[in-house]
């Protein structure tokens, strides 16, 4: 990589950004990878609020019958013929007057066509699949987006471009039944904003290119942290910071190396606290301030990363104006072994200038219900003026059932509805269908998840961090995340929030030593999974063809009743259309036998022909109707028996095809769950 090229367009973005020109594509992809930028209050002033498909059963909070609603699919603002794309139905999903500029667009099932309607015309700036456009397989304007301003992970979909507009905004998209939100900024009136152009894209493709090369491999350099030392119970490390002969300084880059011969208690009773101008702002233990929660979990985001076997590194810009303090204090009952190391630049102090924030939560045991949201819990209250961006989140969950089903709510400036209302903890952190799979991105990621591709026990860490979608207050901030779990139980949350605020600022989150000493929750030893005696688990076995069109994975089953699924696990196949198809090689020794089918019936699944070996497969040879009978319905089907049949090579080939679907089932209509397999004489 060319990293002289990188700076000096990063400089050339820069220059146009502080230059005073208006708010373009191109300023933003400057502000995007700028991570001093979001230390100063944004100028000129914008809101940061999100449309979404949330429940709009929910109300208000003083309703605790609707207010934990959770059928946030398929919602939009309304439904509109499109008489220039042959009359098709365009379902509304943001429609806002500017100026402004959408920040961020996730969706766990993109499907049909998305369009943005910019400034009242009738014709789309942007009509492409939802699909490709998200994955930054689509071009938009004849440019490449790429990875990863678009890319999705575990089963999340996430698309970065700045989108900005000076009038009017509406997006709409053709696909029937879809999770969505659309983040946006809203600027002051009589704020120059230049709207996204074909032309404007072409200009700015190199900018694209550059600013996606700086997202996927920041230029950066970790602050040096020298010999580690021996820090004893209730001992510290502190570093201090005076201002130069010019009132303002930052610190730019921090560094911790730690040991301990228990490093998961070590890093929750090991905290971090700063001080800046006089004011106590950061107090965190040292493991949920870097994101990586409960241990040592590596990532790297745009604002910090984590490597084993324990070392440490963030890039928040911190301001100050004359002095700054930074401690480490080990609260534990053994000694650590610590360095620590700071990098600290001029940067002048002015109207604009912030402290940087960060607070932590913690509560164990939390008591969840069993399907329904028990309560909103809440992450940060503040009062002042600053900007949001970012938190992390570490929960033990001591069963396999999802824990994550609760929505956030943020509130600003006293908002008695909040203006971000979302569809799922992990849609918040950007990811999909409770998807317990480690992922690292930019903005987004999930360090840990013990459950490991095949459920949600045990410990999981889960952060985001924001730049264009950071959120501004002037008076004040609150976020909650309800607590919405698929069983009843005692989970253990540790939030920790990250934002800037001018001095004087106020917050709930204050040091909890009593939490940061006591043991870290663990999660008790599971009993072994279900299993059908004698079974092969689809999930597990070869794909040996599958159509273009077709997504196969493993997909916890426990949320739907534990017991059921054969090793609580199915395959879940995803088709998107008639014709998809996936075939499996089930090892079988030579001779016939005789093939019995476990699977699953949903009310979006599809009529499924079978077929093994190329021989026509299941009841009277006739393809199998998967739809379950009414909407929120997923059954285990029991056994199917599809044949007997003779292995060739070793192998029997069970391929399994889309052949249409339910008239009442629900969109897509192209999905199925094959569970497990059993062959016999």
């Amino acid at each position: 990589m060319n990293t002289n090229l990188i700076a000096a367009a990063l400089c050339g973005l820069m220059g146009a950004m502080v230059s005073g020109q208006p708010v373009s594509l191109e300023s933003l992809l400057a502000e995007m990878t700028d991570r001093g930028a979001i230390a100063s209050f944004p100028s000129p002033a914008y809101t940061c609020r999100q449309f979404s498909s949330y429940d709009r059963a929910s109300t208000s909070a003083d309703d605790l019958k609707t207010w934990f609603a959770n059928a946030d699919q398929a919602h939009y603002l309304r439904v509109e013929k499109n008489p220039a794309r042959d009359n098709r139905d365009e379902r509304v999903m943001m429609d806002i007057d500017g100026p402004g500029a959408i920040v961020r667009i996730w969706s766990p099932d993109p499907k049909g066509t998305l369009c943005v309607y910019i400034d009242g015309e009738s014709e789309p700036l942007i009509e492409a699949p939802m699909l490709d456009l998200m994955a930054g397989n689509a071009k938009v304007g004849g440019v490449a987006i790429g990875e990863p301003m678009a890319a999705t992970r575990s089963l999340g979909w996430n698309l970065y471009l700045p989108i900005p507009y000076a009038k009017h905004c509406k997006v709409t998209c053709t696909g029937e039944r879809f999770y969505y939100h659309v983040n946006y900024r809203t600027y002051q009136a009589g704020a120059k904003v230049e709207s996204l152009t074909p032309k404007s894209l072409s200009k700015s493709a190199i900018d694209i290119a550059t600013a996606n090369a700086e997202l996927k491999d920041p230029q950066r350099a970790p602050a040096s942290v020298g010999q580690p030392t021996t820090v004893s119970p209730g001992a510290s490390q502190t570093l201090e910071f005076p201002a130069g002969s010019t009132p303002g300084m930052a610190i730019t880059a921090l560094g911790i190396s730690l040991r301990a011969d228990q490093m998961e208690q070590a890093l929750r009773s090991t905290v971090i606290s700063a001080s800046f101008d006089g004011e106590q702002t950061i107090w965190a233990p040292v493991g949920d301030f870097f994101g990586s929660g409960v241990g040592v979990n590596a990532y790297s985001d745009h604002y910090r990363s984590v490597k084993a076997p324990g070392e440490f590194n963030s890039w928040f810009v911190m301001p100050f104006r004359e002095k700054a303090t930074i401690t480490v204090t080990n609260l534990g009952s053994t000694p650590i072994k610590l360095a620590m190391g700071a990098k600290v630049d001029g940067r002048r102090w002015d109207d604009r200038s912030m402290h940087f924030h960060a607070g932590w939560r913690h509560e164990f045991p939390i008591a969840t219900k069993k399907g329904a949201g028990t309560s909103d819990w809440n992450y940060l209250e503040a009062t002042g003026k600053g900007v949001y961006v970012g938190d992390s989140l570490a929960v033990m969950n001591p069963v396999e059932a999802w824990w994550g089903e609760g929505d956030e709510k943020v509130f600003v400036d006293g908002e008695k509805f909040p203006s971000h209302f979302g569809t799922g903890t992990e849609d918040y952190y950007g990811y999909g269908w409770c998807c317990p799979r480690a992922f690292n991105m930019p903005f987004i990621s999930q360090p840990r998840v013990d459950g490991n591709g095949r459920n949600n026990y045990g410990q999981t860490s889960v952060t985001r961090v924001r730049s264009l979608d950071a959120i501004p207050f002037t008076k004040s901030f609150k976020l909650d995340m309800e607590v919405w779990h698929w069983a009843a139980c005692e989970v253990s949350y540790s939030a920790t929030t990250y934002w800037y605020a001018t001095p004087g600022a106020t917050t709930n989150r204050t040091p909890d030593e009593k939490s940061a000493k006591a043991p870290v929750p663990q999660a008790p030893p599971l009993p072994p999974p279900f299993a059908i005696a004698g079974a092969i688990e689809c999930e597990t076995m070869q794909i040996s063809a599958k159509s273009a069109g077709m997504a196969a994975e493993g997909q916890d089953m426990i949320g739907f009743g534990k017991g059921k699924w054969s090793n609580e696990t199915h395959l879940w196949c995803r088709g998107k259309a008639v014709g998809d198809f996936v075939e499996l090689s089930i090892p079988a020794p030579a001779g016939r036998h005789k093939v019995t089918l476990y699977a699953t019936k949903s009310w979006d699944y599809a009529t499924v022909k079978f077929t093994v070996n190329g021989e026509a497969a299941g009841p009277d040879a006739k393809p199998i109707d998967l739809f379950s009978g009414g909407e929120g319905k997923v059954l285990a089907t029991g056994a199917i028996e599809l044949g007997t049949f003779t292995s060739v090579n070793g192998v029997l080939k069970l391929r399994a095809e889309i052949t249409g679907a339910n008239p009442a089932a629900k969109a897509p209509k192209t999905f199925f769950g094959l569970d497990a397999v059993k062959i016999g004489q």
